[in-house]
Formats: structure tokens, C-alpha cells, sequence
């Protein structure tokens, strides 16, 4: 359950990732989450994830049925773009900046949990990790850290891990593969863009989180 957390211990942790001699938060040095600094997400994917990213849209749909089903379907109606497989446009870069972060979890992984789950509005950043970008969600009971690599027109690839509870910072991607994060970084509005995560490991068939600056 993603319940908030006092949004300054992890901002704190945030920030003390900021480059040496930096004022801005947003200059993000190289950070431990990746094996390797590279572009090329390809080289340091998991073959699981590259299978849940291979997936991600037959996941997705099975996700929405499942959340459908559950007696949600005008709720789902109201989200628009950020919650058809089939809504990405063109152009998927987003700009580096703090934006309210939203999830929703889509379809239960086993009994006794929901199919379909709105989260709050969150506290998030995307800053520079050398040259790529770089996103941490700073509040929340389960927080992404990870890197955002260039991929084609339409979408960008997350990968990251998951940062549970009262920790302070996120594990290195690859070192546990529960807390592995995979995902497509797509625009599917003026100013919104979302994060499609195929398979978590964690309770729900697909989570989409919303980034609109704040």
C-alpha cells in the first residue's frame, strides 16, 4: 500500500545526490543505481525485464479487464489517454523538472487484492544521471529511482528499482530481482506523460504512473 511518508527524508536523500559544488537538484551526478553508465538500456536490461518490456502491451490489457471487471470501468473511462495501451504520442521526451506523480495499480496478482487501485498525487523529480536523465519518486511507501534511456519516437525505457518503506536509497538495478523496475516513459498529452510498468513484482499485472508538472 502506497500510504504517504514525510516527503523530507527522502528529498534530503534526494538532493544529497546532487552534484558536488551544484545548487540545482535537477544536476544529477552518476549514481549507484546502475551497474555502468551507458545509453544503451539493452546492455544492462535483465532478461526478465526484457521480457516484461517485450509484453508490456498484452499485460496492460489483461490488467485493464481485470480492473474493468472489478466494476471500474467509468472510472478507468476518466483517465483518458494515460490508460489505453494505444495512447502514446509521438514525441515521448519530457523535461526535466518536479511533477506530481500518480499511481494506479491495474489487476491483482492473487486473492485478497484489489483489482484496481488510485493512488494520491506524489511528489517526483527528473533530473540529469550523465547523459541521460534520471527519476526518483520522493514520497510514497514505494518509491521508483531509476534511469531514463532514449529509445525510439514514441517511448522512452525505464529501469530502476523499488524503494520500500523507511529506506533511504534504492538498490543498485540488477542486484535483486523483486526490486528490479522495468518500463515505457510515454507522452499522452499537452503536458502528461506517463510510466507503464508491465509485471511488478509487487500485487498488480501492470502499474501506470501519471507525471504532470507540478
Amino acid at each position: 500500500m502506497d500510504f504517504g511518508m514525510s516527503r523530507w527524508p527522502i528529498l534530503a536523500a534526494a538532493l544529497a545526490l546532487a552534484a558536488c559544488g551544484s545548487n540545482d537538484p535537477l544536476e544529477i551526478t552518476r549514481s549507484p543505481t546502475m551497474p555502468r553508465a551507458t545509453k544503451a538500456w539493452r546492455e544492462i536490461a535483465t532478461a526478465t525485464d526484457r521480457d516484461r518490456l517485450r509484453g508490456w502491451r498484452d499485460s496492460f490489457i489483461e490488467a485493464l479487464a481485470a480492473a474493468r471487471a472489478s466494476g471500474n470501468p467509468d472510472e478507468l473511462a476518466r483517465e483518458g489517454r494515460l490508460l489505453e495501451p494505444d495512447g502514446a504520442l509521438a514525441g515521448p521526451a519530457i523535461p526535466d523538472g518536479r511533477y506530481r506523480c500518480r499511481v494506479t495499480k491495474l489487476g491483482a496478482q492473487g486473492h485478497g487484492l484489489l483489482d484496481y487501485v488510485a493512488y494520491p498525487a506524489f511528489s517526483c523529480v527528473i533530473g540529469r544521471d550523465g547523459s541521460v536523465q534520471r527519476l526518483d519518486k520522493l514520497s510514497g511507501s514505494q518509491r521508483y529511482v531509476g534511469v531514463i534511456f532514449p529509445h525510439d519516437a514514441i517511448r522512452s525505457v525505464f529501469l530502476g528499482t523499488l524503494v520500500l518503506g523507511d529506506e533511504i536509497r534504492g538498490m543498485q538495478y540488477g542486484q535483486d530481482e523483486n526490486r528490479n523496475v522495468a518500463g515505457y516513459v510515454e507522452r499522452v498529452g499537452e503536458r502528461r506523460w506517463r510510466l507503464v510498468m508491465p509485471r511488478p513484482h509487487y500485487e498488480s499485472l501492470t502499474d501506470v504512473m501519471e507525471l504532470v508538472p507540478e
